[in-house]
């Protein structure tokens, strides 16, 4: 009778622990659970480097999400739009940093659900993967020391002679080519080693889009952004960006109908707000 009654305990016991289990967090990742299900993810790509789209950040002051597998966080343009379309696939967001040339194949090979990373729907780009419609259109600009001869260029050509580069693979460093005269230096990894090649000196200017160029002019006072009045000849496709998606997925038509739904106006909001909220350029 004593063994019986041992036996019953113990499985009454284990039925109340199991219960107790149920709608608790997971220890190691913190993620909400109904029934030991997970929350399912929206993972996506960006380098985390290209404010006022996507930048790095030390916390998750105004919103910033914390980066998987870093002790830092992302935050930027690309990163409320992101927020929001996660919301509304009812999905937790994930941000996995990752170098520009690297998103593609992130993407492609499954490592990644999506890129939000500043990236134009090229026809090259088209070929490997698929984008949503536009969250974003800008124009080129240039980015030049405060006080230097280009600081009141009103065409590119005023360029001729210059020393200018851009971030390798992307339109930003072909259109340097509609240059007469210049001197197109090598392409760079990314825009924190273009402003400090800017501030010393190594070059004369750097290719960015118009949000990027009010970001690094309001972060460092020794820069300053150039608009032209006779600029960059670009397609619409090279200076809008869109969300890259695997080629056929279904996730197209979900973040298109979400995209919809955010206004111009409110982009406008988001964009300022992410030009006010940035770190300080490095």
């Amino acid at each position: 009778m004593k063994r019986t009654w041992a036996i019953f305990s113990s499985m009454m016991l284990l039925a109340i622990l199991l219960l107790a289990s149920c709608g608790s967090k997971d220890s190691d990742t913190g993620k909400s659970t109904t029934g030991g299900k997970k929350k399912e993810t929206f993972t996506i790509g960006m380098e985390a480097g290209y404010p006022p789209f996507n930048w790095t950040q030390k916390d998750d002051s105004n919103g910033a999400v914390k980066i998987a597998g870093n002790a830092e966080y992302a935050g930027g343009y690309d990163l409320e739009v992101a927020k929001r379309v996660a919301d509304s696939l009812g999905k937790e967001l994930v941000i996995v940093k990752t170098e520009w040339d690297g998103l593609v194949p992130s993407l492609t090979s499954g490592k990644i659900d999506a890129i939000m990373a500043g990236m134009s729907p090229t026809a090259e780009r088209k070929k490997t993967i698929d984008f949503t419609d536009n969250y974003y259109t800008s124009n080129y600009v240039m980015v030049v020391k405060k006080g230097s001869k280009y600081e009141k260029a009103t065409s590119i050509q005023d360029f001729s002679g210059a020393k200018v580069t851009g971030q390798l693979n992307t339109t930003h460093y072909k259109v340097i080519d509609q240059i007469t005269g210049v001197k197109k230096q090598t392409a760079m990894d990314n825009f924190p080693a273009m402003r400090v090649a800017l501030e010393s000196g190594v070059i004369d200017g750097y290719v960015s889009e118009r949000p990027e160029g009010i970001s690094s002019s309001a972060a460092n006072d020794k820069f300053v952004m150039v608009e032209f009045t006779d600029g960059f000849k670009a397609s619409e496709e090279d200076t809008a960006i869109a969300v890259g998606v695997k080629k056929d997925s279904d996730l197209k038509d979900k973040i298109n109908k979400i995209l919809k739904g955010i206004s111009e106006e409110e982009r406008t909001k988001i964009m300022d707000a992410a030009i006010k909220n940035q770190p300080a350029a490095k």
